[in-house]
């Protein structure tokens, strides 16, 4: 087969993104599992958890934006290494903690070291791979924020009862440290990379368009935010985050509540369900991105190929809105569905960032990604002030918690199709965009 021929080298550099995305999603999922522990300690309350949960998104959100365009500047390897570095240290830093106060500051901190990792490995799977493999790349690493998910609960509670929780942050915070020895050794772009054949080089860069874009761009030419955001294709990609991401966000911070307070179920008894939830969405994010090259692979031109995709994708989120009506007859019902709704959350996600290395030169690719990113990340923080916060302190005080669920879902049903509408008005064709 032609990979063969041309050598695989390209999918080492995968892993190693792959590898960084479950660090990141691990070190963030941890306070989620431990949400009774720290409750309890600190005597918190829905709004206080919702607060910090907001202080880390608003910190993230920032964070992107700023990420996108240091990693642009700085380039794929000194970027991740610096984001990781970072971001290691301020999960550990959660161990320290003695006030509710102290965790926002903490929180704070991971989001805004964190935001690195997305506009890094977009920017990285636009350098190593043709547009043809892109997004089964991405999906692959996406898998990371499954596979960061899963081992969370199958580890934090129990390193919580074994050695209390101060530990479960120390221990998985660092595990970033041994993932930038990796990549300090094994990492370098395409062209000073020593390990990579010059038939691989050729076929990574064998996209006739990208051949022929302005994709290097003098050293003393820039491209501003304010220019960027003169694209509709930023803006198709900016909406599409801010209606989606949110969703998968409420999945990390509230699954593990919804289980508590449905079912009682919570300690090391979550850990099979919350794990079954993202064993599920891992299929989605490695499989999402097969169907777009197949398509292209059968002279389907690349806009089509992954509009339609992601149609299909936003279609297969909707039968959520059935989560809690089924999770009333048995409990694995509704882990079921909610399972099978972030699986086609992945398979969306691997696409629309996709949609930034169709659209975009190499160049632009890590900070209309952060700007998409930011975008995602305010919608997180409106529909934890708007809903979340105020919808879950409120039924949960009249004891009707099981009402804010069901608005959820429902809004988690619509997110996506609504998304597809906007984007696909917005962009009729993802028309790539010359400098």
């Amino acid at each position: 087969m032609k990979e063969n021929k041309t050598g695989s080298y390209r999918w080492v550099i995968c892993a190693l993104v792959f590898f960084a995305t479950t660090i990141n999603y691990l070190d963030r999922a941890v306070i989620s599992l431990l949400k009774s522990n720290l409750t309890t300690t600190f005597k918190w309350d829905d709004g206080d958890y919702a607060n910090i949960e907001i202080a880390f998104k608003i910190a993230y959100s920032l964070g992107l934006l700023g990420a996108g365009r240091l990693i642009d500047r700085l380039g794929t390897k000194s970027g991740y290494f610096l984001s990781t570095f970072f971001w290691s240290i301020a999960a550990v830093c959660h161990a320290f903690v003695k006030s509710t106060f102290g965790f926002g500051v903490v929180r704070a901190g991971l989001g805004l070291s964190e935001a690195g990792n997305f506009p890094a490995a977009i920017k990285t799977v636009a350098e190593w791979f043709p547009k043809k493999e892109r997004a089964v790349a991405t999906g692959i690493f996406n898998s990371g924020a499954n596979i960061g998910a899963i081992i969370a609960p199958l580890t934090v509670p129990f390193i919580a009862v074994e050695w209390g929780w101060r530990w479960a942050f120390v221990i998985t915070g660092s595990v970033g440290f041994l993932w930038l020895i990796l990549w300090s050794v094994y990492y370098d772009t395409p062209s000073k990379q020593k390990r990579l054949s010059k038939a691989e080089f050729d076929f990574i860069n064998s996209d006739p368009d990208e051949k022929d874009r302005s994709d290097k761009l003098p050293a003393h030419e820039k491209v501003s935010w304010w220019g960027l955001l003169g694209f509709r294709q930023t803006w198709a990609f900016s909406i599409g985050k801010f209606l989606t991401d949110p969703i998968w966000w409420f999945y990390l911070f509230w699954l593990p509540d919804f289980l508590e307070s449905e079912y009682g179920i919570k300690g090391t008894a979550i850990a099979l369900p919350v794990a079954l939830v993202y064993t599920l969405s891992t299929f989605g994010s490695v499989l999402g991105g097969y169907l777009p090259k197949v398509l292209i692979e059968k002279n389907w031109p690349v806009f089509k190929a992954r509009k339609i995709s992601m149609l299909i994708y936003a279609v297969a989120v909707m039968p959520i809105v059935f989560a809690q009506v089924l999770g009333s007859i048995n409990m694995w019902y509704a882990v079921i569905i909610i399972g099978f709704a972030a699986s086609a959350h992945q398979a969306w996600s691997a696409n629309i960032f996709t949609t930034v290395s169709d659209m975009f030169p190499k160049k632009a690719v890590g900070s209309v990604t952060g700007i998409g990113g930011m975008f995602g990340s305010i919608g997180s923080v409106l529909l934890s002030l708007m809903v979340q916060k105020s919808l879950f302190v409120h039924y949960r005080a009249i004891h009707q918690i099981e009402t804010a669920y069901y608005i959820m879902f429902f809004i988690c049903g619509g997110a996506y199709i609504l998304a597809w509408l906007l984007m696909h008005f917005i962009v009729p064709k993802f028309k790539p965009i010359e400098f």
